[in-house]
């Protein structure tokens, strides 16, 4: 018989117990008084067997509803794209999928270089110096930038947009309660952040300028102005981005940024149920020791051949603590993987045209709306995501549009209750004009 796993036998338990030198399982708790265990039995269910556990999990699955049986037009951090088949492929094989942190480079060389080509995508899309070996999440990332600054710079205060995702900010709010440091958020003006507010509260303690671009309400950031505002002092200039954007738009590097953030789950990673996903974090040659987590370097061995290395690890485990910049102590290495593989297969020309079809099919919706009576807030430049106001609660249009075969927006006034009635539509590549003309026809007979 073929078992999903090698159950233990009770000569397996009798041969534990005779090498530990102990006759009972009861024995190995014997060092606990008796008056605090537990008596009796536990309050669970009788053990199920193998094939009725499978069944009874699959049952469970079967109630969700995910973007494979139904299309979705909701995005706010994580997004529905084409992922090459290879993908699943490579990082399936049990020498990426098992792999640890790769100390030992003479027997890492395949976990190193899939790393160090990460980095240097990274780098191309972002129009930075370079790029860490990935962090957990975009928001990690956003917040060890804003760290990173305040460390820099020896000043306490962090500007951030209102229109950095709202969870991306409560993450920051958390790492700079522990740093000691002070955060101010930046109110928004037709859907970008407030130039005019910025200029009044910049002063000689901001540390950095954090904003999102395309920012969280699908619009396009003025980082030109921002750039200005924020080097008018000593501050430094955090950019978080789309990464699938960046391949059509102009990079954050050629404004100016001093770190590039975000999260490539737009590249190989699927939606699956909100994570996990894998944080970028790009600089300047001038931060490159400040970096959190690691760097993976190109180097030759003694024979002139090419291999890869750990450069830099300045995090805690192997500095003096006071000295690391981070207490980031691992990567995502299994999803940066995916996400190198996903952009080596969809290619230059490839990531562009994915990217100009996200474009392009968010503009046609947009006007399909229009036509259809839908309210579009904030008319500015987009990536694939743009707002919309509904004259109901944005759940209830939800569940609606749930019941006419659609994955309805993201709730805006979940995070803030000035923005009821207004929803978050997100358009990427895998949308068909069939879909986009239908969701607009059902939406606007909705509102």
């Amino acid at each position: 018989m073929n078992h999903r796993y090698l159950p233990m036998t009770e000569a397996d338990e009798r041969e534990m117990l005779n090498f530990i030198g102990v006759d009972s399982i009861e024995e190995l708790f014997s060092d606990i008084p008796k008056e605090i265990r537990f008596k009796g039995e536990m309050n669970l269910k009788e053990a199920l067997k193998e094939p009725e556990l499978v069944s009874y999990f699959q049952g469970l699955a079967s109630k969700n509803v995910s973007v494979k049986q139904t299309p979705s037009f909701l995005g706010a951090g994580v997004y529905e794209h084409y992922i090459p088949s290879i993908v699943d492929h490579v990082i399936s094989r049990s020498e990426f999928y098992t792999a640890y942190t790769p100390y030992q480079p003479e027997i890492s060389q395949g976990e190193l270089q899939a790393i160090f080509e990460f980095q240097t995508m990274i780098c191309e899309l972002t129009g930075m110096d370079l790029a860490n070996s990935s962090m957990y999440d975009g928001p990690t990332a956003l917040a060890e930038a804003a760290m990173l600054s305040a460390g820099q710079t020896k000043k306490k205060t962090i500007l951030v947009s209102k229109a950095v995702h709202p969870e991306a900010r409560a993450v920051l709010q958390t790492n700079a309660t522990g740093q000691r440091l002070n955060v101010i958020e930046i109110d928004t003006d037709n859907g970008v952040t407030d130039l005019a507010q910025l200029k009044e509260i910049y002063g000689d303690d901001t540390a950095c300028v954090v904003v999102q671009h395309p920012n969280f309400f699908g619009n396009l950031e003025p980082l030109t102005e921002l750039e200005e505002i924020t080097h008018s002092g000593k501050a430094m200039f955090v950019v978080s981005s789309n990464p699938l954007a960046l391949g059509l738009l102009k990079p954050p590097g050629q404004f100016g940024a001093d770190i590039v953030v975000g999260d490539a789950q737009p590249f190989g990673i699927a939606t699956q149920f909100g994570g996990p996903h894998c944080g970028y974090f790009a600089t300047t040659k001038k931060l490159m020791r400040k970096v959190p987590g690691r760097l993976v370097g190109q180097t030759t061995d003694e024979h002139g051949q090419r291999g890869f290395v750990l450069t830099l690890q300045a995090r805690e485990q192997h500095i003096r603590r006071e000295k690391a910049t981070s207490n980031i102590c691992s990567n995502q290495a299994l999803n940066a993987l995916a996400a190198s593989v996903a952009m080596t297969a969809i290619g230059k020309k490839g990531v562009k045209e994915m990217a100009y079809q996200n474009v392009q099919k968010a503009a046609y919706l947009k006007q399909q709306l229009k036509n259809n009576g839908v309210e579009i807030v904030n008319e500015q430049p987009i990536f694939n995501e743009f707002v919309v106001q509904v004259n109901k609660s944005v759940s209830e249009v939800n569940e609606l549009l749930f019941a006419k075969g659609f994955i309805g927006g993201y709730d805006l006034s979940q995070d803030d209750a000035r923005l009821e009635g207004q929803m978050l539509l997100a358009v990427t590549e895998v949308r068909t004009k069939e879909e986009l003309d239908s969701f607009a026809k059902e939406l606007g007979a909705l509102v």
